[in-house]
């Protein structure tokens, strides 16, 4: 795609308050918005991350009460809560190794030296660090599908007003070793929202870029 095609669709998105309930998100197009998620740039590209696509409307009802009674919660066509790994340890970077190696044909003898590198960098750093660690690249990964949706004119929502202990317990997440981060409504805007017709605010060029 052009760049200026690429701005353009930066420039069209906005997060989105009111959707349309009546119009859903295909089910391809939604497998490309989390295959673009997936392809996300990661740390050691350790990709310590998980997308839970919340469908149920019983289930998102219940999400809604702890996300302080935000609409898109349940009015989007799908919500995605981008999960963090609670716990990236020697066995998850070992799993990762193995396929590098199965991938790409080699042997996992051969990454010994990047395999130690990731686990030194893992215990030293401790698991509630790297907990955080992992959110972070988890907001890496919501970056990408935002300008993903933004490229195929689906409408998006990223959220960050939720409870995280709530949402893990309606989910059932700490028993897959998982920890909430940070939520992803995807749909399409209601003719009714106003924030749509409001021009994009964003500091000058020459107010955020600093040359050396």
């Amino acid at each position: 795609m052009e760049h200026k095609n690429f701005i353009g669709a930066l420039n069209w998105r906005y997060a989105t308050k009111q959707f349309d309930t009546a119009k859903k998100v295909s089910k391809k197009d939604l497998n490309e918005l989390l295959e673009s998620a997936r392809l996300s740039a990661s740390s050691f590209g350790l990709q310590p991350w998980k997308f839970v696509v919340v469908e149920d409307k019983k289930t998102r009802e219940k999400l809604r009460e702890v996300g302080f009674g935000q609409p898109q919660i349940t009015d989007a066509s799908h919500l995605i809560v981008l999960c963090s790994i609670r716990d990236v340890d020697g066995k998850y970077i070992r799993k990762y190794i193995e396929n590098i190696a199965k991938i790409r044909g080699i042997s996992a003898d051969m990454l010994k030296g990047f395999e130690d590198t990731m686990i030194g960098f893992s215990k030293q750093l401790g698991k509630q660090a790297m907990l955080e660690w992992a959110k972070k690249q988890t907001y890496i990964a919501l970056g990408t599908l935002l300008s993903a949706c933004a490229l195929k004119k689906i409408d998006a929502s990223p959220m960050e007003g939720f409870n995280p202990v709530e949402f893990d317990k309606i989910l059932g997440l700490e028993k897959l070793g998982l920890a909430s981060a940070v939520l992803c409504a995807v749909g399409y805007r209601s003719e009714k929202d106003e924030n749509a017709k409001y021009k994009k605010v964003r500091f000058d060029m020459k107010d955020i870029v600093i040359k050396k």
